[in-house]
């Protein structure tokens, strides 16, 4: 089983702290806003402060998540297939047969190129969750990665994914 480039917890810690800004933004400036208008003219003292403490732990947990993700992300090409596992609270194992690979792809974000990664998304035959995405790579790995699973998709056809 191969783990994730441990550079893509930065990624990951990154992205969670922006988004509980902006949710934390929002929640808190609307607790604001409704206090010191006409909206709610009886609104507790303690909405606010209660608004930034509620913001506060849900931005905690959010930076836990986002820094356990990496200890449980894992991937593997196996004969038949590629399988993956992922998820803190729910545990998720995907197996992709290359029977069914479509293409696969590369992508890199702004916020990858920055810190030196790159993300491979496969995209297979099917209507739910058509397409799987191995985030946290170097740009040689992905590039390695993607062809491997080109060749093995190409080696696979004609055969049976049941």
């Amino acid at each position: 089983m191969e783990r994730l480039t441990p550079r893509v917890r930065g990624v990951w810690l990154v992205l969670a702290i922006v988004r509980a800004a902006i949710f934390g933004g929002i929640i808190v400036g609307g607790t604001i806003a409704i206090s010191r208008t006409d909206i709610w003219t009886d609104a507790p003292a303690a909405l606010v402060p209660a608004a930034v403490v509620i913001v506060v732990l849900l931005a905690v947990l959010r930076i836990v998540v986002a820094w356990l993700r990496y200890g449980v992300w894992r991937f593997d090409l196996r004969n038949d297939d590629l399988y993956i596992e992922r998820g803190v609270f729910t545990r998720t194992k995907t197996v992709v047969p290359y029977v069914r690979v479509q293409h696969v792809d590369s992508r890199r974000s702004p916020l990858e190129r920055t810190v030196g990664l790159a993300t491979v998304v496969v995209y297979t035959a099917g209507s739910r969750s058509s397409d799987v995405a191995i985030p946290g790579l170097t740009p040689a790995r992905a590039e390695e990665l993607q062809e491997s699973l080109r060749r093995l998709a190409i080696e696979s056809a004609g055969e049976d994914a049941v």
